[in-house]
């Protein structure tokens, strides 16, 4: 990879109400499931707090020329990247409750991902500036499409040539053989 390849447009910054966000929505399973419902007062007492707020300092996200980086996680560390040929949509999702928190996240669907492959489908919450970022995603994406078609119409231009010089060869070859056959 060269330099431009990885030159940074812009690195993401994320809203702090992602900490409180993930406290609150881990409590709620804690309280409709029968084992979290021993875990409670020390989610509460700190270890939910503090929990949340590692996860928060390990979200990263990173758009460069060519690709976005994601990276989240706490016992497993995620690491993505993507190249920004490959992302085939982008979309927000803020229900009732990420609005409360004044939050949304920014949904990125890869070449290949069907409605149910995980794999192909990343999700960033809590995004400062979501909207402007997804605008820069696909400003990006397309400059490397128009890129792309030019290198590949300068290719398809010279693989022609070469074909047409084959064809002329093999011509040659032909009447060569038919020219030994009488």
């Amino acid at each position: 990879m060269n330099e431009l390849e990885n030159r940074v447009i812009k690195k993401a910054t994320f809203d702090p109400a992602v900490k409180t966000y993930i406290f609150f929505v881990v409590l709620f399973y804690m309280i409709i499931t029968v084992v979290g419902i021993v875990l409670i007062p020390f989610w509460v007492l700190g270890l939910g707090q503090w929990l949340s707020s590692k996860f928060y300092n390990t979200l990263s996200c990173e758009l460069s020329e060519k690709h976005l980086k994601f990276g989240a996680g706490l016992l497993f560390q995620v690491e993505k990247t993507i190249p920004l040929e490959n992302i085939q949509d982008l979309s927000f999702i803020g229900g009732p409750v990420l609005r409360a928190f004044g939050l949304t996240i920014l949904k990125l669907e890869t070449a290949g991902g069907g409605a149910h492959n995980q794999q192909n489908l990343m999700k960033i919450i809590g995004m400062d500036d979501a909207h402007e970022f997804k605008h820069l995603i696909l400003e990006q994406r397309e400059k490397l499409k128009h890129q792309f078609a030019g290198t590949t119409s300068n290719a398809v231009g010279s693989e022609l040539t070469v074909l047409q010089d084959i064809k002329a060869e093999l011509s040659a070859i032909k009447e060569l053989l038919q020219q030994q056959k009488l």
